[in-house]
C-alpha cells in the first residue's frame, strides 16, 4: 500500500448530494478536506428524478440554504421548471419543487467544489476503513492508496455491494454504468456494525423525439417563480414544459403478464423498497381496482432528448418495459434510451449513530445519506451538511451541533433515524413534524441563519441580507399593528367590501380575514410596498395564523422540558427497577441523550419514562 503523503482533517467518501454538502461545509469552516468519488464526471449526479424539492423536501432545501449549504443556490442556477405545490393549502405544507437540467446541475456543483480553497476532489473507490483503537484514521482505496484524516464522513449512496436488476438478469453496480463498492461493507461489519439491505429503483429514460406530445396534457411551470435560495433574486434560465401521461388497462395487463420475469415478484430481490415510491408493477398488483396511474413526463435537460417518466420505476425486462410504454397514449412509437432498473444496496442501521451523525462504535466516523437508510437527494444533502459540520467541529475540538425537532426538519429527520428502526427507505413528510406550522419554508432563515453564522457557514453577504429582511418584517409588522380602517376610509371599505363599517377595524383584524391578503392592503398603505415579498409573506402568515402559532409554541415549551432533562452517559439502566428487560435493552442500545429522546424510542412506554425520570432526579438531582 502507498500513502498519498498528505493528511486531511476531514475525508468525505462519495460525491453525491450528501458528500458535496459535507465536503463544502467542512472546507468552508476552515478544515482541510478531501472528497473522494468513484468518478469525477458524476459529482452531484441525479441518479433518479432530475428534480429538487417537493412536499417536505422543499423545506429541507430551504433549511440547507439558510445554514449556508449549496443545494438551493445550485437548483436556482440550473432549474428549468419551477412550481409551488399546495398553494391552496396552509403555509405549513406549501412547498417548492423544480426540474433541474441534470447535467448542468452536476457540472455547476463540481465547479463550486473545485473552486473551494481548502477542498481537494479526487477519484478513488474506497475499499476499507483504517481504524486504530476504535477510532477512524483514514481510508484505503481499491487502487492501493491510503488517505489519512482525523475524521471520515461516509456518503456511499447505493454503491455498497450495489446489485442492479433488469428482469431476471442482475449484475454488480452502484448505478447504471458505474461499479459497485464491494469492500466497504465488510470493513464496516468487521468493526461490529449491523448492516442491512434496501432496494430502490428508477424508470426508463425515453427519447423525446419518439413521443407524440400533442396527445399529452401540458404542464407549464409557475409564471411568477419563487427561488429556493434566500440569496437568489431572480431565476434567469429559460423554462420548459412538463407533460402528464397515464397508463391504462392494456398497460396493466402487459405488466401482469410479465410478473413472472420480475425479480421483485420472483423472490430474487432481498432488500425492502421505498413504501411511498413503489414500482409500477407494485402499483398494478397492490391496486388492481385502479384503471390508470398518472406519470409526469419530465425533461432531463435542455440540450438532450431524454425524458423521465416519473411514477413508472420498474425492474421488469426491457421488452416488457417497451411493450407497456407503447400501450400508453402518446407513446405508441416510443424508444427507450436507458432501461429502468431496481438496485439493491447495503446500509448501516442508523440507530447506531449519535445525534451528531457520528457512529458510536468508531470515533470520528460519520454517516450521511442512503448509508443511513434514507431516500432522496434532499434528505441526503441535509444529513451531509450536518455530518460535515460536526466532523469539522470535532477537528476544531468544539461540541457538535444538534438541531432539535422543534427547530427544523433537519432535526426531525436525524431524530427519527436514530430512534426508530428502519424498515424501508426513510422519506421526509410534513406529517413527521409535530410542529410543522413553525417549520415552514418561508421562515427557514429565521430559524437557522443565526446558527449558520455562529458555525461559520453564513458569510457577510448572506448575513446582511438576513438582517435586512428581519428589519423589513419588523417595520411591516408595526404598520399592520398600528394601522386601522374606519368608515371614513370609503375607498378601502368599498374595494374590500367591508359593508357598513361602524366601529372600525385594525389592519391586523382585517388581515385575519381569509378573503383578504397583504397585497390588498399594499394598494391603500403605500409604505407596505417598500418591503420585499418575502418579508410581507412572513408578516401575513404571523397575523393570519397567530393563534395556531402560539399554541404550537406552548407545545414546544412542554417538549423542551423533557429535552432539557439530560441522561448522563454513565447511567446504569440495570440499577433502575420497574422497567422491563425489553425497554432496558433498547435504552442500552440507543443510549438516549435526554428524557424526551428516550420517549421517542419505539417500545419505551410512558410508565417507563416516569420511572426513569424519578431515578434521574434521585440519582443526579436533575
Amino acid at each position: 500500500m502507498s500513502n498519498y503523503n498528505k493528511s486531511y482533517e476531514v475525508v468525505v467518501v462519495g460525491a453525491g448530494h450528501a458528500g458535496c454538502e459535507a465536503a463544502l461545509a467542512a472546507a468552508r469552516m476552515g478544515c482541510s478536506t478531501l472528497l473522494l468519488t468513484i468518478g469525477l464526471d458524476t459529482v452531484a449526479q441525479m441518479s433518479c428524478n432530475p428534480s429538487i424539492g417537493g412536499l417536505a423536501k422543499g423545506h429541507l432545501v430551504h433549511e440547507i440554504d439558510a445554514m449556508g449549504g449549496e443545494m438551493g443556490v445550485n437548483i436556482d442556477a440550473t432549474g428549468i421548471q419551477f412550481r409551488r405545490l399546495n398553494t391552496r393549502k396552509g403555509p405549513a405544507v406549501r412547498a417548492a419543487r423544480a426540474q433541474a437540467d441534470r447535467m448542468a446541475y452536476s457540472a455547476r456543483m463540481k465547479n463550486v467544489i473545485e473552486a473551494e480553497p481548502l477542498l481537494d476532489l479526487k477519484q478513488g473507490l474506497v475499499d476499507e476503513l483504517l481504524v486504530e483503537k476504535n477510532r477512524v484514521v483514514g481510508v484505503r482505496t481499491r487502487e492501493g492508496l491510503d488517505f489519512y484524516g482525523r475524521t471520515v464522513v461516509l456518503t456511499t449512496g447505493t454503491f455498497m455491494r450495489g446489485l442492479i436488476h433488469i428482469g431476471l438478469n442482475h449484475y454488480a453496480g452502484g448505478r447504471a454504468g458505474e461499479p459497485s463498492a464491494e469492500g466497504i461493507s465488510g470493513s464496516l461489519r468487521a468493526q461490529g456494525f449491523r448492516v442491512g439491505r434496501l432496494k430502490t429503483g428508477t424508470p426508463a429514460r425515453l427519447s423525446a423525439r419518439s413521443i407524440d406530445f400533442s396527445k399529452l396534457e401540458r404542464q407549464p411551470g409557475d409564471k411568477v417563480i419563487k427561488p429556493f435560495s434566500f440569496m437568489t433574486d431572480k431565476i434567469e434560465r429559460g423554462q420548459v414544459d412538463c407533460y402528464i401521461a397515464e397508463t391504462n388497462e392494456t398497460t396493466h395487463q402487459i405488466i401482469r403478464d410479465g410478473l413472472d420475469q420480475s425479480p421483485l415478484f420472483a423472490g430474487v430481490i432481498e432488500g425492502v423498497g421505498p413504501r411511498y415510491c413503489p414500482s409500477i408493477e407494485d402499483k398494478v398488483v397492490r391496486f388492481p381496482e385502479k384503471k390508470s396511474h398518472q406519470s409526469f413526463l419530465e425533461p432531463e435537460g435542455v440540450c438532450g432528448s431524454e425524458m423521465y417518466p416519473s411514477g413508472l420505476s420498474t425492474s421488469l425486462p426491457l421488452d416488457v418495459q417497451l411493450a407497456y410504454f407503447r400501450s400508453m397514449v402518446g407513446f405508441e412509437q416510443v424508444e427507450i434510451m436507458r432501461p429502468g432498473y431496481a438496485i439493491e444496496y447495503d446500509f448501516v442501521e442508523p440507530m447506531q449513530l449519535s445525534a451528531s451523525l457520528e457512529t458510536r462504535a468508531v470515533g470520528g466516523l460519520f454517516h450521511a445519506g442512503q448509508i443511513n437508510g434514507t431516500s432522496g437527494y434532499e434528505e441526503a444533502a441535509g444529513q451531509g451538511l450536518l455530518a460535515g459540520i460536526n466532523a469539522a467541529r470535532q477537528c476544531q475540538d468544539r461540541d457538535p451541533i444538534i438541531i432539535g425537532r422543534d427547530v427544523a426538519y433537519l432535526g426531525v429527520m436525524v431524530d427519527d433515524l436514530i430512534t426508530q428502526p428502519t424498515t424501508d427507505p426513510y422519506r421526509m413528510f410534513t406529517s413527521r413534524s409535530e410542529y410543522r406550522l413553525l417549520l415552514r419554508e418561508d421562515n427557514a432563515d429565521q430559524r437557522l441563519t443565526e446558527l449558520g453564522r455562529t458555525i461559520g457557514l453564513v458569510g457577510d453577504a448572506r448575513w446582511q441580507r438576513y438582517l435586512e429582511k428581519q428589519q423589513q418584517v419588523g417595520a411591516a409588522t408595526r404598520i399592520i399593528k398600528g394601522g386601522s380602517v374606519t368608515s371614513s376610509n370609503r375607498d378601502i371599505v368599498k374595494k374590500l367590501q367591508l359593508g357598513n363599517l361602524k366601529s372600525g377595524l385594525s389592519l391586523e383584524q382585517l388581515l385575519r380575514r381569509p378573503e383578504i391578503n397583504i397585497t390588498h392592503l399594499k394598494e391603500f398603505y403605500p409604505g407596505l410596498g417598500d418591503f420585499s415579498a418575502q418579508a410581507l409573506e412572513q408578516v401575513e402568515i404571523a397575523v393570519k395564523y397567530d393563534g395556531y402559532i402560539k399554541r404550537q409554541l406552548e407545545q414546544v415549551e412542554r417538549f423542551r422540558e423533557q429535552e432539557n432533562l439530560k441522561i448522563p452517559d454513565d447511567i446504569d439502566y440495570d440499577a433502575i427497577q420497574s422497567i422491563s428487560t425489553e425497554v432496558r435493552e433498547k435504552l442500552k442500545k440507543i443510549k438516549p441523550i435526554s428524557l424526551g429522546h428516550a420517549g421517542r424510542i419505539q417500545g419505551v412506554t410512558p410508565a417507563a419514562l416516569a420511572v426513569i425520570q424519578i431515578y434521574l432526579r434521585k440519582q443526579y438531582h436533575a
